[in-house]
């Protein structure tokens, strides 16, 4: 909060308290210590109230201090309960930051999952505290996000250094295995009692208070040592004394879903780790030479051991740590809400438009429609079909173009072979749901995407992982420890990351940068990576073992007869109408709709009001090759500036077609033609608020897709973009009462 603190206040509204004896209802207001442009409001409550006292009194305090603000409001919920005395606020959005399955926890209140399905239905954006999280939410709303944990490095960086002993610490002896967070049912008491007992040598720290659970409960041994709560300033203090960070969480509903922030300010502190086997633990850390996960006393105590033993000897296994957290500052997950919530908001206003606003109307043609669809690309058509066969309505859709697919278009060329018209295709994706919906009109044909980079006279695979590394510098890394060094010992630590060039640099460094970044990007967007924002590579994908796959999602699949035959079947419908080579343009007037669905560029929607948005487009040259294979692998990279094209796509790998001959696609970045790719410089994504301003004071038009919101989007994240505007639509017909055909004609 203290980061988004930077550009709004911000106002953190803290659970109820006790008033002094004899005193009424107040809020104690004051700002937080430290944070610039962050209040703290704590009410203060007599005692005895019964639930709904306390919420009608809540709500008229929370009124009384809205009402001393200026602007308006983002609600953002870290718990269900906070939503009874303040569902009523007016806001520009509204965000339910999940960090924990607060349902799981002891003594959860029973209305919490009724609160929690209300809050899901009311919130714009879902964040989640882990991938475990967002796996239990992801279909329960259209747009959650996972944020797994985040971490200060240069807070919690002071414990290597060396730093003081706490004086409530620096009696105990050593070797010291430390616990910092809330002690409640998530700890295995049994296990650190186990452990103790195991090896009385051993001097088990905890910090932290203890909630929810007796202090009878707690295991008292002498070398247990609990020494309460402490502040986050604090905490370095503590761990740097400690010689191993432990997380005995047990293995239960309350912790099924937790993704403990500690473990990267543990590792950032450069102490070993060893934990139970929580499932986000497992996933992001298991790998690391420093994270050893145990399940019983046992195998605790001896990974306990082998950590101790780590954390004594060199530091050689840090610069595999560094690397892993490279990217995982707390600047970072800031800049990705940000621009989350950017998408949701503009100077207070709804960037959404509703399903059904005031209407739009236009009389020459006879037939009358619902919708008007403009464009036939992923957003457009799945928008359709929803709604023709969710709530039977009447839609038009049109495109520039002669066919329906948008970018995704293929088709088989006179050879036979199927070719994508518009450049390579590849779908992956994360969510089950979007499969899931997609697989009503396709079948599905497994396949991992994976790229060579033509640098020094050699193929080699990029994302760079080992097998790179090994191949151009003739390294002879054996195992991901060795290539993580390696990489380390490169990076170039940049201060200030500005740019998409300080982003690769800090990386990776300026090495290979310049292989395999620089001139890709010069040719890619006809600007230098210095001159590019940093999120164009603000996650550069880089490797220490073997993998070669260009992505990593749990779904890579291609549709098994093409993405063409896919929209065909997803637009065949007797309520969809298509006309298909028609600028909206040329027929915005003759058109009976009440509502449009507009796809395309948002500046030619607006007749370039405020002047063009740049883009950068592509030229396509196809060629059929008398050859079977033309090179080993889907796409092969160029990224010097002395080869014109970016890449060279060879369609049969993708789609599995066998065939004598095959084809392929050579592309040319350029600054003409159809528009593509936005360009992300800060001065162009001002111009597009102009129009995203415009856009929402123009009632009757949903501007849905990445032209219509200067954004790029895989493809699975547009089909999940456009699944979330229909559930919106769904809303709020449901909320106007009337069967579909009556609101049509209410409109």
């Amino acid at each position: 909060m203290s980061r988004f603190a930077k550009t709004m206040p911000v106002v953190i509204w803290e659970e109820p308290v006790p008033a002094a004896q004899g005193e009424g209802p107040s809020l104690d207001v004051r700002p937080a210590k430290d944070c610039t442009n962050v209040t703290v409001v704590t009410p203060h409550l007599p005692e005895g109230l019964d639930v709904n006292a306390q919420r009608t009194i809540l709500k008229g305090l929370l009124d009384q201090f809205v009402s001393s603000t200026e602007g308006r409001l983002i609600r953002w919920y870290y718990t269900p309960m906070m939503l009874p005395f303040s569902r009523h606020l007016d806001t520009v959005a509204t965000v339910y930051d999940c960090m924990d399955e607060l349902s799981a926890f002891k003594f959860a209140p029973t209305e919490l999952l009724e609160l929690e399905r209300e809050l899901l239905e009311a919130a714009d954006v879902v964040f989640t505290g882990g991938y475990s999280l967002y796996e239990a939410k992801k279909k329960r709303h259209g747009n959650v996000h996972p944020f797994p944990s985040s971490v200060d490095r240069a807070h919690f960086g002071k414990a290597r250094a060396g730093i003081d002993d706490p004086s409530d610490q620096a009696g105990i002896a050593r070797p010291r295995f430390g616990f910092y967070g809330v002690i409640d049912e998530r700890i295995d008491l049994e296990l650190l009692d186990c452990m103790a007992e195991m090896r009385p040598d051993w001097q088990l720290v905890m910090v932290g208070p203890v909630v929810k659970i007796s202090e009878d409960d707690l295991p008292r041994r002498d070398n247990i040592h609990y020494l309460g709560g402490k502040t986050y300033a604090e905490l370095p203090a503590y761990l740097g004394n400690w010689d191993v960070a432990m997380m005995p969480f047990a293995i239960n509903e309350a912790t099924r879903f937790i993704s403990p922030t500690k473990t990267p300010e543990y590792l950032a502190a450069g102490k070993p780790v060893v934990s139970t086997p929580i499932k986000d633990v497992k996933r992001h850390y298991e790998k690391l030479s420093g994270v050893r996960i145990a399940g019983t006393a046992e195998q605790f105590v001896e990974a306990c051991e082998r950590a101790l033993t780590l954390g004594q000897g060199s530091d050689e296994w840090l610069a595999e740590v560094d690397l892993a957290l490279a990217d995982m500052s707390w600047d970072t997950t800031q800049a990705r809400m940000a621009a989350l919530l950017a998408e949701l908001t503009e100077q207070g206003q709804k960037i959404e438009r509703p399903a059904f606003g005031q209407g739009h109307y236009t009389h020459t043609k006879t037939k009358k429609y619902d919708y008007l669809i403009v464009g036939c690309g992923f957003a457009g058509s799945v928008l359709a079909e929803r709604l023709a066969t969710q709530h039977g309505a009447r839609v038009l859709m049109i495109d520039k173009r002669d066919h329906v697919g948008g970018n995704a278009y293929d088709e088989l060329n006179e050879n036979g072979i199927l070719y994508h018209k518009y450049g390579p295709h590849i779908f992956h994706a994360n969510s089950d749901e979007i499969v899931s919906y997609l697989s009503q009109f396709t079948q599905w044909r497994p396949y991992e995407h994976r790229v060579l980079a033509h640098v020094r006279d050699q193929l080699v695979p990029i994302p760079i992982n080992r097998t790179t590394l090994n191949k151009l510098f003739d390294a002879g890394l054996k195992n991901d420890e060795e290539a993580a060094a390696f990489l380390a010992a490169r990076a170039e630590p940049v201060a200030d990351i500005r740019t998409s060039e300080d982003v690769v640099i800090n990386a990776v460094g300026r090495e290979l940068y310049e292989l395999f970044f620089r001139g890709y990007t010069r040719k890619q967007w006809g600007l230098d990576p210095s001159e590019l924002d940093k999120q164009v590579t603000s996650r550069i994908p880089t490797r220490t073992n073997t993998d070669d796959r260009y992505f990593t999602d749990t779904h890579q699949i291609m549709p098994l007869e093409g993405y063409t035959r896919m929209f065909e079947r997803m637009l065949d419908h007797p309520l969809i109408d298509k006309q298909l080579g028609t600028d909206f343009r040329d027929v915005r007037n003759d058109i009976d709709a009440a509502h449009i669905i507009y796809t395309g560029p948002i500046d030619e929607y607006f007749d370039w009001r405020f002047g063009k948005l740049p883009y950068r487009s592509l030229r396509f040259v196809h060629s059929t090759i008398d050859k079977e294979q033309f090179q080993p692998v889907a796409v092969v990279n160029y990224p010097d500036t002395e080869t014109p094209y970016t890449r060279i796509s060879e369609y049969k790998h993708m789609t599995g077609q066998e065939h004598p001959r095959t084809t392929i696609t050579l592309e040319y970045p350029s600054a003409e033609g159809d528009p593509y790719y936005p360009i992300p410089r800060p001065e162009n994504q001002a111009l597009f608020k102009k129009y995203e301003a415009l856009a929402d004071s123009t009632p009757g038009v949903t501007f849905v897709g990445r032209l219509a919101t200067y954004r790029y989007y895989n493809m699975d994240q547009i089909v999940g973009q456009a699944l979330a505007t229909f559930r919106r639509m769904d809303e709020s017909r449901t909320r106007g009462g009337a069967a579909s055909r009556e609101l049509r004609l209410a409109i």
